[in-house]
């Protein structure tokens, strides 16, 4: 019986590699995968999950109006998938991740998302609530925090390191723009 997996951790923990290596073995499996992401994160190529490790897929771009159940069902219709893969999950709609639980329910095809849990100011994305609450297993991917404490927050920061305390819940940016840290750090750093 096909599951919703939720795959989630603070930036750099290796998401998206770990997306890449789940695809590489159904497909050395000789299974069909269909790679989603989405169309916000162009950091490195619209259409495309990169890893920071230098690895890289091209996938099918959504976007918040996209509906997935149908371009997953299409899909299937023409090659029967082994698993769906989901890279940036924190970005879909709550619909979409619906969506995705019946692809789950009624193809019977294991859905695997991969996204950060909480923006900037530690509110969850609506994708990721969305995730958090539907899924049928949750998984974290852990990375550590400067002090080597586990991290499970981001922080914006602007060119000279400080952190950023408003603005819009999404900016696209990487290693730049966010520093992964631990809870106590992402405290002090919003209290500064």
């Amino acid at each position: 019986m096909a599951k919703l997996y939720y795959y989630y951790s603070a930036m750099n923990a290796g998401k998206s590699t770990t997306l890449l290596q789940s695809a590489y073995n159904y497909q050395e499996r000789g299974m069909s995968t269909l790679l989603l992401t989405a169309a916000l994160d162009d950091r490195y190529s619209q259409g495309q999950i990169t890893s920071r490790i230098g690895i890289a897929a091209d996938a099918e771009i959504f976007r918040a109006n996209t509906e997935l159940y149908l371009l997953i069902e299409q899909h299937h219709q023409h090659a029967a998938l082994g698993c769906i893969l989901v890279d940036e999950a924190q970005f879909l709609a709550k619909e979409q991740v619906y969506q995705l639980s019946e692809v789950v329910d009624r193809l019977d095809i294991p859905v695997l998302a991969f996204g950060i849990r909480t923006d900037f100011q530690g509110e969850l994305f609506p994708g990721s609530q969305a995730l958090l609450a539907w899924s049928d297993k949750l998984i974290e991917l852990k990375t550590i925090c400067h002090c080597g404490s586990k991290a499970t927050m981001v922080i914006r920061v602007d060119s000279e390191g400080h952190a950023i305390k408003e603005g819009t819940q999404i900016e696209i940016g990487g290693n730049d723009r966010y520093i992964s840290v631990c809870r106590k750090h992402f405290k002090d750093a919003m209290k500064d």
